[in-house]
This record gives C-alpha cells, structure tokens and sequence, in this order.
C-alpha cells in the first residue's frame, strides 16, 4: 500500500484517491436482477423455489421457519452468545428509545392547534445477509427499531445453508427482537419477494438491510417500480475512514482498517495521517495481524484499493472526510470530542482510541445500518423514525379560521387558485 501525500496531488488524483471501488452495477447486473424479479412476480412460490435450487443448490420446500426451527436454533447457540445478544439488544433499545421522534402539538395562533402523530409502517420487510458470514447483528440492529416503531407487521428473509436451514445465529436474533415471521429465502428473489409478494411471503410497504450486489441493484429496482415498496437508503460496500494524530496507536488503526477489509473484497479503507512515519508504522501493524486472521485472503483483496494519505493538518483531513463521506470514520486523535464540530457528512462517529467500530457493529447501542458510497452526505443511519411516518394534524375553531383565513386568502389567490380561496371564505361567511 502506497503513501498518498495530499499536498502533492493535483484535483485529478485527489478525486481518483476517494473514488469507491467499482461496484458490479454494469448492464448485466441490472438485466440478470430484473430478470429474477419479474419470474418472481410471475411465479411465485415456485420462481422462489427454482431459483433457490439455481443460486444456493438446495431445495427449501416451504420457505416459512416454524416453531421448531426457532427452537432448534436456539439450542445451536453458545448460553455466552445468547447473553451477548441479550446485553446488546438492551443498549439498542436505551438508544433508539432516547433518539426517537415524539408526537407533539403546539397552538400556532388563537384557535389553530397543530400537531404531529407518528404511525408505524404497515408491514416491514428485513433482509439479513448470511453469505460469506451470517449477519445476526443485523437481525438485531434492524428488528429493536421495528418493534419499538409499532410496525403491524415484520417479515425477515435471510439465505438458507446448504443444509438447507436458516442460520440459528440470525433465528435466535430474530425471535429476541419478536420476529418470529422468518423465511429461509436470500438475493434478489427474496427482495422481488418482499416487495411484491407471493402465497407465502406478504408485499412489504418498506424494505431495510444490507446485501450483495443482486440485493442492492434488486432493492433500487423494486423501489422504483408501480406498486413497488420503499426502501432505507442507498447501499453499498462497507467502509471505514481514520484520521490519526501522532499519538494514535499503530496497532489500534491497523486493526481497524482490517475490520472494515475483511467484510468483502469490495470494502475501502481510508487512512489519514499527519506522519509519514505513523503511516509506516500501521502498514506494518497491518501485515503482523493479517498472519492470524481467517479471512486474511478477503482482507488483502480489500486492502488492494485502500488509501493511505498524508495530511499537513487536521483541518485539511477533516475536509478529504467531509467530502468523502464515510460509513464509519474513526478519530484517533488525543481530544477526539472537540474535533467533532468539525464532522459534517458521516454514517457513525467513533471518538478516541478506546471505540473501535467494532462495538458500533454489535453492541455499543447505535445500529450499524448506515448509508455508504457517499450517501452520508444526505441519508442518515436505520433509527425508530426510519420505520415510521410522521402524519400533521391540525383543529380549527372559527375564532381560529377567522384569525389566519385571510392570509390563505391572500397566498391562494397570489397562486390563481380561486378554489382554494372559496374554500377558506365560505366557511368565513357561514360563521359570521
């Protein structure tokens, strides 16, 4: 990995330097995934079935996970494991709980009162990955902030084993956020699923959750469609971004720039640095830890495209992040929380040496569903408010329409809207 100094770099390589990995979203892709969707939306059950058969290899029958199975996975999982999910699930809920929207109403003059309601979406569809490596976090990091949201309904797809089951992992996870409606379905066919609906699986109003390439485009596809759902925001390969100061630990950066690589060959890692020394130090650290790690070969494949930069100051590094935008960026810096003014565009902040993100991952209490590629600039990150619609409210009485009546008078008939207008004075008139 080479050492980038900014200073020395025109727009050109600057801009090249931040450039995400390529995605597989070519023409091919995008033909294969509409493909899927429309055999789904034709056949059903059986498209599920088949293509199941096709992509994994196995046959799943009916795709439903019965009580039994939810048992039998949590027999499957480790008493420390389950206690683990057990204390992050609670730091989940302290903190959707403290951050989420309250109805609220207020009088905004004599006799108007105005007023915000909040409704839980009708019928969520979760999707948990379980491909390289089962994802039972997200299971929780998506089904605390649907149950506290009120949804009617929570539907879960996440990809079968090749025994042919789903993984007790994300079983166990589910049933302890009250998802027990799971079905053993993965990619794009459980996407085409959710959205439009089949005999087994119901349409969903909104999907959340992360996936490949074929989960991603599929998610773009369905949203835009007729009568197709909404979805949580734009998604992509993992990311994580590092700005470290000359008391930064080389270890502690090292590992976890490694976190973020050993998600998949896709992630990108950026480090920046006001050392070129320091910078030395962690590519060292970095080939030390890949001797013992099991995914090391997935990590050196995502370390091909990272991005070591020297910086002249922390200033100038807190602009390459604010453009960059990162799904994760991590401050290693000696007084991490006065610098965080200065971050305007990132998924989730983690402030010093002792927050790897690691613990965002699973258990610090924030949910790690975050936009990436760029979105931080406009999206935030899955909380209660993502699984939810925000409905005004507002009550009238006479004195009230007599007190602000004219001004929509005024304002209507400004936009050649005579209807509007009429509607406002008849009621003036009829209460005079």
């Amino acid at each position: 990995m080479k050492t980038l100094a900014w200073k020395d770099m025109d727009a050109a390589s600057r801009a090249q330097a931040l450039q995400r990995p390529v995605e597989a979203t070519n023409t091919e892709l995008e033909t294969a995934v509409a493909r899927i969707i429309e055999q789904v939306r034709a056949d059903g059950d059986g498209a599920i079935r088949a293509l199941t058969r096709r992509f994994d290899g196995i046959e799943v029958g009916n795709a439903a996970v019965d009580e039994a199975q939810f048992d039998e996975a949590r027999a499957a999982v480790p008493d420390e494991v389950f206690e683990a999910m057990q204390q992050a699930r609670e730091r989940l809920i302290a903190w959707h709980v403290a951050g989420q929207a309250l109805p609220f109403e207020i009088e905004t003059a004599p006799g108007v009162q105005c007023g915000r309601i909040l409704r839980g979406i009708r019928r969520v569809g979760l999707y948990v990955p379980a491909g390289t490596a089962p994802l039972p976090s997200t299971a929780l990091m998506l089904g605390v902030p649907a149950a506290l949201a009120g949804c009617d309904d929570i539907v879960l797809c996440t990809p079968p084993r090749p025994d042919g089951k789903a993984d007790p992992y994300v079983l166990t996870a589910a049933r302890l956020c009250g998802v027990t409606r799971v079905f053993r379905i993965g990619g794009a066919q459980a996407i085409a699923a959710m959205a439009f609906g089949t005999p087994t699986v119901p349409a969903c109003d909104k999907l959340f959750g992360p996936g490949n390439s074929f989960v991603t485009q599929a998610k773009q596809q369905v949203s835009v469609r007729s009568g197709g759902p909404a979805i949580d925001m734009p998604a992509g390969p993992s990311e994580v971004l590092v700005i470290a100061d000359a008391g930064a630990s080389p270890a502690f950066v090292a590992s976890d720039l490694l976190s973020q690589a050993e998600h998949g060959t896709d992630s990108q890692v950026i480090l920046l640095a006001l050392s070129a020394d320091f910078i030395e130090a962690v590519g060292v650290e970095i080939e030390r830890q890949l001797l013992v790690l099991p995914r090391a070969e997935i990590a050196r494949a995502a370390l091909a495209h990272a991005r070591l930069i020297l910086v002249d100051d922390l200033d100038q590094a807190f602009d390459i992040s604010n453009a960059y935008a990162p799904e994760h960026l991590i401050l290693a810096l000696r007084d991490a929380r006065a610098w965080l003014p200065r971050v305007r565009s990132a998924g989730s902040v983690f402030l010093g040496d002792h927050a790897p993100e690691s613990l965002g991952d699973y258990c610090s209490g924030t949910n790690h569903v975050l936009p990436t590629n760029g979105a931080a600039h406009a999206y935030s990150g899955v909380g209660v408010a993502s699984f939810q619609t925000s409905i005004s409210v507002q009550a009238v009485t006479p004195a009230g329409l007599a007190a602000i009546g004219p001004c929509a008078v005024t304002l209507a008939r400004a936009e050649g809207l005579e209807a509007h207008a009429q509607a406002v004075l008849l009621r003036l008139g009829a209460s005079a």
